[in-house]
């Protein structure tokens, strides 16, 4: 599946719940970030994983794409 079908699929979490056509995502900062069209929340793409949690998406709403840092990895290493 490429980028583009999987865009046309997923949805952002918080706006799908109005219906189908809402909560559109398009791919950001060189494919590491998904922003909703709609409510500018903001989901990290962590080592090929979309982090679609609308917790995730908050903490992101109000930081310009252009300032968005690195995603990370998904699971932090631990000591």
């Amino acid at each position: 599946m490429t980028n583009q079908e999987l865009l046309e699929i997923i949805r952002c979490p918080a706006c799908i719940q109005k219906g189908p056509d809402h909560g559109k995502l398009t791919l950001e900062r060189d494919g590491s970030w998904l922003v909703c069209d709609e409510c500018g929340r903001k989901y990290p793409i962590r080592e090929d994983v979309p982090v679609l949690l609308i917790e995730e998406g908050d903490k992101w709403v109000n930081t310009p794409v252009e300032e968005l840092p690195e995603p990370g990895p998904l699971v932090p290493a631990t000591a």
